[in-house]
């Protein structure tokens, strides 16, 4: 199951909205066949295993992080396949959260005769596809906020400067952090002020989808976010008619969403309905609070810098209203921190 967990994790970046799965076959205790999810709409795991596999699979065994699924989507359904090469049994880390398998899928094996067991390296399962599990649990995309801040909470000074709180090891992670999402989302403020790439800029790496909050559509066209249409703007009411009209003849996606202001709660509502399973949210402050406010994070990056900026007037790294209490307060839980030269990534789940 391990190597099950690590061959899923080569589609990293290339699944979405599907979960990375992995899976290995055995016979006669030697693996004979290996097979990993490679992008959305290619051939799953299961169904790759059994195809590289140069030997009869009558009586093997069949290791998979995730219950092979019984739907027709973008490829056939995998215990079809499952049944017809004659594996005699399937071990699987855990149940799919997809309402269209949910246990269906394990049922269909036991009905045609295969032995079934699930649970085995359960919990590395469900953390390696988080993001996969919390989509159908709590029906919205999962949501990660990251931001880096001096010692004071800063992200800018009172001028606006803000290169360079963090240091090129930082950086580089950040970029590669990209990958683990399919989507990455900042307020048009943060575009306007630094024209972000907001790419993985990594060779093998698929960058994911740029979302901008922007109410009344103040992008400018010639921002490097907006260099091809794999992009979401999201806005208002209010909005630019003849700078909406630009931009959707750019290819790019628009979505109203609030009258004066964008609402976070809509947003992710329509984010889910495009099959958009997480997005990383990388700022402003602003933009970070309004998450916060609306109590919609899941997971917490904070990297900080052995700075101190000061100031009332500089940018703190989360804005909006906050909290009035510190018992109300987002508590963060299963916090683990990581050194980047002389900064601190403190990770943690809400």
């Amino acid at each position: 199951m391990q190597d099950a967990l690590a061959l899923a994790k080569k589609g990293l970046s290339w699944t979405f909205p599907n979960p990375m799965v992995g899976a290995a076959l055995v016979k006669n205790g030697k693996i004979v066949g290996k097979g990993y999810h490679k992008k959305v709409g290619f051939a799953h795991a299961e169904v790759v295993a059994i195809r590289l596999s140069k030997t009869n699979l009558s009586g093997a065994t069949l290791y998979v992080n995730l219950e092979p699924c019984i739907h027709y989507g973008r490829t056939p359904p995998c215990v079809d396949a499952i049944i017809f090469s004659g594996i005699k049994k399937v071990v699987c880390s855990v149940f799919d959260p997809n309402p269209k398998v949910a246990g269906k899928g394990v049922e269909k094996l036991k009905e045609a005769g295969i032995e079934v067991s699930v649970g085995v390296l359960e919990e590395e399962a469900k953390k390696l596809n988080e993001t996969f599990f919390t989509f159908y649990t709590k029906k919205r995309p999962f949501v990660a906020i990251k931001f880096a801040a001096s010692l004071d909470g800063k992200i800018a000074t009172k001028t606006g400067d803000s290169k360079w709180i963090t240091n090129e090891k930082v950086r580089e992670y950040s970029r590669t952090l990209r990958g683990h999402y399919q989507a990455v989302l900042v307020g048009v403020n943060t575009v306007i002020a630094d024209d972000p790439h907001l790419g993985v800029r990594q060779k093998g790496k698929r960058d994911p989808v740029r979302i901008i909050l922007d109410s009344t559509l103040r992008i400018p066209l010639s921002s490097r976010v907006l260099r091809d249409n794999n992009v979401i703007v999201a806005t208002t009411e209010k909005a630019n008619k003849r700078k909406r009209k630009q931009l959707e003849e750019m290819g790019i996606t628009i979505l109203t969403v609030g009258a004066s202001t964008v609402s976070i709660q809509k947003l992710l509502e329509v984010l889910a309905r495009l099959e958009i399973i997480s997005i990383l949210v990388e700022g402003g402050g602003k933009t970070i609070g309004s998450f916060v406010d609306a109590n919609l994070v899941d997971k917490v990056y904070a990297f900080h810098a052995p700075i101190i900026i000061g100031g009332e007037k500089a940018v703190s790294s989360v804005g909006g209203k906050g909290f009035s209490t510190i018992r109300e307060a987002l508590h963060l839980k299963d916090v683990t921190f990581r050194r980047f030269g002389d900064m601190i990534l403190t990770t943690g789940y809400v």
